[in-house]
């Protein structure tokens, strides 16, 4: 099956909704990630989400190159390509594009799409994150509400923020931000609902302590129930039909008890990205520490092709992320879950 369409993408956020899971959305940077995702999501019978930052686009374009859309467009492409060999449903998503970064990465993306749509193809990607949690709310609804007009033009859902994800991401480090940032408020919830519904889809990654990056146990103390509160004062005013489909940032590392707790907030999207990527190095480092002299060409000697080939070590790499992403769906709940060949 190729990449999931508008519509099954749609019945996707739906099934998860009612279903009361989450899909586990990975960043992939490379054909060997991307690969690890896919196999990971069949063999858990899960529909998922891949998604691409402007870092990983920025790296997948080459180090010759760094254009960050042009490196996402790369990738998107092969997962198209690819994902037709499996059973489940992918999405195609960007993730955490700042306001600096909308004319030189979402728009081109944008502009993509529509070029496949005239040449009779379906959508690049699915859905876009425009992060425009650095802005006052205000300026943030103003621009998201833009974005969301034109996504809508193209059947593309696009995901937002508002208040703060802690830590550092592809560069952009949040670590200094006053600490009330890091909790959206259920006044914050509903100014995204009043101004985004009627517009388009939308999802809404609303922060509630979570941070980016890997932190020992105590360390990031998160307040799932931030995630109810808001949900309950939409849902008050505006009646059960306004439950918005929220996401979790920084779900690497997060307790298990926590992560199961949102999904009965209305999260239905949980983003993984550091520890697949741990999941990913990890048998690299086993490879190199294990194969010390047959990766190196030492006191003379030739080393080992078969052990330095690269398609030696990151065929255990994508393994390697495969596991830990299936673990993910199992956190979830969205394993055996897939709506392959019912929509």
């Amino acid at each position: 099956m190729p990449i999931a369409t508008p519509a099954q993408y749609r019945a996707m956020l739906d099934a998860a909704q009612k279903g009361g899971y989450a899909y586990p959305a990975i960043n992939v940077t490379s054909t060997a990630s991307l690969n690890g995702a896919l196999k990971a999501f069949a063999d858990s019978k899960s529909d998922g989400i891949i998604q691409v930052s402007t870092g990983g686009g920025e790296f997948a374009s080459g180090i010759a190159v760094k254009d960050m859309a042009l490196g996402a467009i790369v990738l998107a492409e092969a997962a198209h390509r690819l994902a037709a060999r499996y059973d489940v449903l992918i999405a195609l998503h960007t993730d955490h594009c700042h306001p600096k970064n909308v004319e030189k990465f979402l728009k081109p993306l944008l502009a993509a799409t529509a070029e496949r749509r005239a040449e009779g193809k379906g959508n690049l990607f699915n859905s876009h994150m425009f992060d425009g949690s650095e802005l006052p709310l205000e300026e943030n609804m103003r621009v998201s509400k833009e974005l969301l007009e034109q996504c809508v033009e193209l059947d593309i859902i696009l995901e937002i923020e508002a208040g703060v994800v802690g830590g550092e991401e592809d560069g952009h480090d949040t670590s200094g931000v006053a600490n009330e940032k890091l909790y959206t408020t259920p006044e914050d919830m509903l100014a995204v609902y009043e101004t985004l519904n009627g517009v388009g889809q939308f999802m809404f990654a609303a922060t509630f302590g979570n941070v980016h990056g890997a932190y020992k146990p105590g360390a990031v103390k998160l307040q799932p129930t931030i995630l109810r509160d808001g949900q309950k004062a939409v849902t008050d005013k505006y009646g059960p039909e306004a439950e918005m489909d929220l996401v979790f940032h920084g779900g690497s590392g997060t307790a298990l008890e926590e992560i199961r707790e949102t999904l009965g907030y209305g999260v239905i999207k949980m983003n993984i990205d550091t520890d697949t990527q741990y999941a990913f190095t990890l048998p690299i480092a086993h490879h190199m520490f294990k194969n010390y002299d047959g990766v190196l060409k030492l006191d003379g000697e030739v080393g080992d092709k078969k052990i330095y080939d690269p398609r030696n070590y990151l065929k255990k790499a994508e393994q390697g992320l495969c596991e830990r992403l299936m673990q993910a769906c199992d956190d979830l709940l969205s394993t055996g879950n897939t709506i392959f060949g019912k929509v």
